[in-house]
Order: C-alpha cells, then sequence, then structure tokens
C-alpha cells in the first residue's frame, strides 16, 4: 500500500540530516541529499502523490498543512524543475509541517537561488548522482506511464482521454478530460520586500513579466520597482490604461504583441497588478498566447479580488457587447490584498461591495450578517485600511469579509469550471444588467445591484422568499449606496434584448439566479414571458421609491467616477464595425 503524502512529508523531516544542509560546498551538500534515501522515498511519493485529487487535499487540511498543497501538487514534475525551483518549493511544502524544519530549508534553497548551480535542472544532477541508474529507470517508467510528471508543458495542468473505433478506423469517439489547480490568497502588504510570496514564484527564473494598470502604476509604481529590485529579479513592465473603454481586443492584441517582442516562455508566469479590466484582458491574452500560458493575479480592487480576479472566464468586450470574445483561463495563483485598497475611492469600493453582496444572498447567509453588521464603516474605512482602522474590529471583520466572499466565489466557480451548466449562483444580477450596463452608462456594481434587486424582487413575487427577507436584501443593496433603480429599466425593448441575449448565452434557458427558501440559498428561475417582464419592472419600480434617492444609488455612472462614458464609446465603436460587417455581409451573399 502506498505511502500517504504527507506522511511521507514527515518522515523526510524526522530522518534527513541537517549538517548537509550548511555544508560549505553546494555541490557536496546537493549530492549529499540527492543520494540519500530519504530524499530518494520523499521524491518519489510526491511523484506518484494524486495531485489533483480531492483525496490530496482533504489529507493536507487533515495535517493542518494547506499552505503546502501548491507546492506538493507542482513538485510532482518537481524532476523537471531547476535546483533553484525545486529546492523553494521544497522548502515551501517542509514549512507548512514544520516551521523550524522550513527556515532550514528555506536558508539553504536561498543559497541554491543565489548560486550558479541553481540554473541545473534536477534530473540533470539526478542522472550524475551514485543513484544515476535508478533515476534513469524511473525516467524511462515515467515518459512511458506518466509524461505528465517529467517533462510537463505546465505543472499546474493534466488531461487524459481515451478513444475508441469501428473496426475499420473510420468511425472514432474521443473522450477528453483535463484537470488545473489553482492557489488562492488574502495576504497583507504583499509588495512589502519581507512577504515572499512573489519572489518565490519568480526568483528561480530571475525575471518577472508584469502586466500594471495605469493607476496602479501612479500609486505603487516605484514599490513594485524596489521589490524585485530587492529581490534581484529583474521586472519588465508593461503599462496600460484599463478603464471600462479599454477592454477591447484592440487592448489584448498589444498584450500579445508585447509577450511577443519580450519572448514569454510558455511555462513562466506572467503577473497581473490591477483591477478588473485588467484582469480579464490580460488573463485573455494569457490564454490565447501559447494557447496557454500562465498567470498570477495580484489583484488590487475589490471586484479583481473577490469576483475577476480568481474567476477562469478571462475575457473582452467587443462591437458594444460586454464579454463577447472570451477564454477559460484560470490564473495560477490569485492574491487579494485589501492594503490596496487605500487609495480607491469610495465610489470604486461601493461598486466592488456588490460582487461580494451577490455571493452572500445566494451563498452565504453568515458572509450577508458580516456585512450588515460592516455597514458603511466598510467604505469609509476602506476595509480597515485607513490609520485610525488599522488593528480594529472593523479591520478584522473586513479581513473576514474577503475571505469569506472569495471562498463562496471560488466554490461556485471552480465546481462548474467551463460552465458546462448554468446553475450558477454566482451569476445573480447578471441576467438582464449585461443588457443595459453599457448603454446606461452604469459602472459594473450598480447594474448588477440593479440586477440583484430585481431578481430579489422576482423571486418574492413568486412566493419563493419572504417578505422579510426580500426587504433585508434591498436594504443591504442601499445600506452600501448602490443602486435599486435606473429609468433604463422603462426601455422595454433593452429589457427584453438583454433577456434574448442572455438565453442565447445560457443554452437556451434563462436559467436566472435568484435567492430561493432563504438568504445564502440559490434558486433558477426558467420561464418568465415579456409581459411577465414588464410588469414586474413597473412593480418593482414602486418597491424602490420607497428608498433613499427613489433606489437611484450614489455614483451610479461611470462618468461619476472619473471614466469614459461607456455608452458613448460602444455606440462610436459600432459604428467603426459596420464597414466590416457590411464587407462580410457582401461577401456571405456572394456579392
Amino acid at each position: 500500500m502506498m505511502t500517504k503524502t504527507t506522511s511521507a512529508v514527515k518522515a523526510f523531516i524526522n530522518t534527513y540530516d541537517s549538517e548537509s544542509l550548511v555544508c560549505k560546498s553546494l555541490d557536496l551538500a546537493v549530492a549529499s541529499i540527492c543520494n540519500s534515501a530519504q530524499f530518494k522515498s520523499l521524491l518519489f511519493s510526491l511523484i506518484n502523490s494524486r495531485a489533483f485529487s480531492q483525496e490530496l487535499g482533504e489529507e493536507f487540511s487533515l495535517a493542518g498543512a494547506i499552505a503546502g498543497l501548491s507546492a506538493c501538487r507542482r513538485l510532482r514534475s518537481g524532476l523537471n524543475y531547476s535546483l533553484s525551483g525545486f529546492f523553494g518549493l521544497l522548502a515551501e511544502l517542509i514549512s507548512a509541517f514544520n516551521l523550524a524544519a522550513g527556515v532550514e530549508w528555506r536558508a539553504f534553497s536561498n543559497r541554491i537561488h543565489q548560486s550558479d548551480l541553481g540554473t541545473k535542472k534536477l534530473l540533470d544532477c539526478l542522472l550524475n548522482c551514485a543513484e544515476a541508474s535508478f533515476y534513469q529507470e524511473l525516467a524511462n517508467h515515467l515518459v512511458e506511464n506518466d509524461p505528465h510528471a517529467l517533462y510537463p508543458t505546465s505543472s499546474y495542468r493534466e488531461s487524459l482521454g481515451h478513444v475508441v473505433s469501428s473496426a475499420d478506423d473510420q468511425t472514432i469517439e474521443a473522450v477528453m478530460s483535463s484537470s488545473t489547480f489553482t492557489s488562492i490568497r488574502v495576504l497583507e502588504n504583499t509588495l512589502d520586500p519581507e512577504q515572499t510570496v512573489l519572489r518565490d514564484m519568480y526568483i528561480s527564473s530571475g525575471r518577472c513579466v508584469c502586466l500594471i494598470d495605469q493607476n496602479v502604476e501612479h500609486h505603487y509604481g516605484s514599490q513594485i520597482e524596489h521589490y524585485f529590485h530587492h529581490h534581484n529579479i529583474a521586472l519588465e513592465k508593461l503599462v496600460y490604461r484599463a478603464m471600462e473603454v479599454d477592454k477591447g481586443i484592440h487592448t489584448v492584441e498589444r498584450m500579445l504583441g508585447d509577450f511577443k517582442r519580450l519572448g514569454v516562455s510558455r511555462n513562466e508566469p506572467v503577473l497581473i497588478i490591477g483591477g478588473g479590466v485588467l484582469t480579464d484582458t490580460g488573463g485573455l491574452a494569457c490564454a490565447l498566447y501559447h494557447r496557454n500560458t500562465p498567470y498570477i493575479m495580484l489583484s488590487t480592487s475589490i471586484v479583481a479580488g473577490i469576483d475577476a480576479g480568481p474567476s477562469p472566464r478571462t475575457c473582452c468586450d467587443g462591437f458594444g457587447y460586454k464579454n463577447l470574445f472570451g477564454a477559460y483561463h484560470a490564473p495560477v495563483l490569485a492574491i487579494t490584498d485589501r492594503s490596496f485598497f487605500k487609495t480607491l475611492r469610495e465610489g470604486w469600493l461601493r461598486h466592488g461591495i456588490a460582487e461580494i453582496i451577490k455571493m452572500a444572498v445566494v451563498k452565504n447567509a453568515a458572509l450577508f450578517d458580516s456585512l450588515e453588521q460592516a455597514g458603511q464603516q466598510l467604505i469609509t474605512s476602506r476595509f480597515g485600511t485607513t490609520p485610525c482602522a488599522l488593528g480594529t474590529d472593523i479591520a478584522n471583520l473586513s479581513q473576514k469579509i474577503l475571505g469569506a466572499a472569495m471562498r463562496s466565489y471560488v466554490e461556485a466557480e471552480y465546481n462548474n469550471l467551463y460552465e458546462t451548466h448554468q446553475c450558477r449562483p454566482h451569476a445573480y444580477g447578471h441576467t438582464w444588467s449585461p443588457g443595459f450596463e453599457i448603454e446606461a452608462g452604469l459602472l459594473h456594481g450598480h447594474a448588477v445591484a440593479i440586477g440583484m434587486g430585481f431578481g430579489a424582487y422576482l423571486s418574492y413575487r413568486n412566493d419563493w422568499i419572504s417578505s422579510e427577507a426580500f426587504n433585508r436584501i434591498l436594504r443591504l443593496i442601499s445600506a452600501f449606496e448602490l443602486s435599486l433603480w435606473h429609468d433604463i429599466l422603462l426601455n422595454q425593448e433593452t429589457l427584453w434584448a438583454a433577456q434574448e441575449k442572455i438565453i442565447q448565452k445560457r443554452g437556451g434557458n434563462l436559467v436566472a439566479p435568484v435567492p430561493k427558501g432563504e438568504i445564502g440559498k440559490c434558486g433558477y428561475l426558467n420561464l418568465l414571458t415579456r409581459e411577465e417582464l414588464e410588469s414586474a419592472v413597473l412593480e418593482y419600480q414602486k418597491v424602490c421609491a420607497d428608498y433613499p434617492r427613489q433606489g437611484v444609488g450614489i455614483e451610479p455612472l461611470c462618468s461619476d467616477v472619473g471614466l469614459e462614458d461607456p455608452s458613448i464609446v460602444a455606440h462610436i465603436s459600432a459604428e467603426a464595425a459596420q464597414p466590416y460587417w457590411e464587407d462580410e455581409a457582401r461577401i456571405l451573399s456572394g456579392v
């Protein structure tokens, strides 16, 4: 019976020779480690671990070593790593089980990072050690039986498949499956040189190609440069304007050109630092480049931090439609750091909170309670990052809210990675809003909030939630000064067109997620005629009339927070695209 992975790690920690780690000669130290029976046993266990299995995750959870799970999964293909990369990951893995041992291994890995030996591949080293015949036999076995462990394109992905065919091979049927993993972290002060998460991702390669939001560059550019300079990592900084109107294919094309110019490798994680727009466009560029270039997301806004950042749905707008082009491509590491929120204006904070409310209403009742408890303090303290809020109850509550929102989102999103079905609770508020957001010039968060309020009303109208639950939802949205209403809802053609488009996008079904039963649970509304939609809007308008400003939020428009009006830009883009579509029509019709 194969030894559990965690047991193998613990056994290695308990039996390794610490004297080899402080040997003056790194060559001798590495040789001593590679020739040891303990190392051979650990390496064999890591290679044979079921890296993508739920069981491995549960095993690490029971051991209280979740912090080392990503390193363990990546070490499955450890033979392909440089010594710098391998020992860096090994130190991370050991630290999750034993902090004291981790300190020793981190010190050793730092010596490897700083030496010429660090660039040598582990397999090359093993094929020249006393156990060379064993490792050669192992490599030969892996080529035939587990090539992911020896020659991975990406340590984060695995694909499998099987084929059956008729006797004459004229009919062939194939099934393909793929697995991928990512890490999500809620961290503090990621750009502090003492915080080594980013350093550990880039130290072995020696450089970082980084996409940066222009606004982030203004506030944090020098800090980003200092961080990588401090760790002796070359920084290739690519700065882009990333407003909502920049979320087009032209931005993605520019990124692809920059990747080609810099020679980005297929296994080199690109670092993206910014908000939702840069997340979407940068992630799409990585999905297209080499068909699969990994990326790390350091989110600087709330929308990115708990939604777009960890999302596998990368995208850009096109021809006046939101997210018309896209690909499913999750980051290998997503970091949410609320220290960036201290420079966000209140309108951006408010707009981002909508995505947290979304998960609270249909997925996490405890999160809903926390939002009610935090109230406006969440905005005025900028999630507990203002000087007077540091270390206070609101600071702790803010961190709790971010973590709960992130976990709820990832649970919903990653269980349906490729949208193979449409029972998606995290699409709450996103049924009709994509059809009116651009036309109304609304900030995304306000458009979603309107969609959430209206969706809650439809649920109440169908007796799916109580009057008390319905009013709690609307009160929470209004308490954060988000919009419940905009007159765009009275444009019947716009609203019905929005519903028709979303039905097309959702495989022929409306399947609108709404709260059902109680707060924190979700149901799906699939039948809504045009007459029912229009009458419900008029009824909902009367409900919103009793709320502050008749349901209109504070700074609901893009132009209210200094952004270009997307409705104007979309109109200009559509006019510019018209000759293209006319040419296409002539070609298709044979004219």
